[in-house]
């Protein structure tokens, strides 16, 4: 027989693995430890931006704990940060959009993801990376902000 949770825990599973770039888990670091559940982290992904090869992103995010956390019942709160970096030669596509979401990550089951959007600054030749979170945080989305310039790698 099912129980109510192993059917929320399993849409809690699903929700959260739509992501719009495949992120791979670097690893996590505990913030708070639970006597019951899993404990209070923060978990740091990594992703490629898929339309510009030679970028790599690193999204640090805290991640809530305790039984209702680990039944996928408590929302992650909107806490994290954002590095992009130049790990190879930077191919930009012939057109690149002026933004573009590159990597969408639910943290909760209903109305709330961090987001991150890549903008082209053409007058600096740098890409720009923001990260939001899209559940409004009294009148303001918490963001984060990292930047790649367009430069030669490796002598190209």
């Amino acid at each position: 027989m099912r129980t109510p949770y192993a059917s929320l825990a399993t849409i809690a599973l699903l929700v959260a693995s739509h992501s719009s770039a495949h992120a791979g888990t670097v690893g996590c670091v505990t913030t708070a430890w639970k006597l019951i559940g899993a404990n209070h982290k923060v978990c740091v992904e990594a992703f490629q931006d898929k339309k510009v090869p030679g970028v790599t992103c690193h999204v640090s995010q805290a991640r809530t704990g305790g039984v209702s956390g680990s039944l996928g019942l408590a929302p992650d709160p909107s806490q994290f940060s954002l590095a992009c970096r130049q790990t190879g030669p930077i191919t930009l596509p012939a057109r690149l959009p002026e933004n573009e979401t590159i990597f969408s990550e639910d943290t909760s089951l209903i109305f709330k993801e961090t987001r991150v959007v890549r903008l082209w600054d053409q007058s600096n030749k740098t890409l720009v990376y923001v990260a939001i979170s899209r559940k409004l945080i009294e009148g303001a989305p918490y963001n984060s902000i990292s930047t790649v310039p367009i430069m030669p790698w490796g002598g190209r």
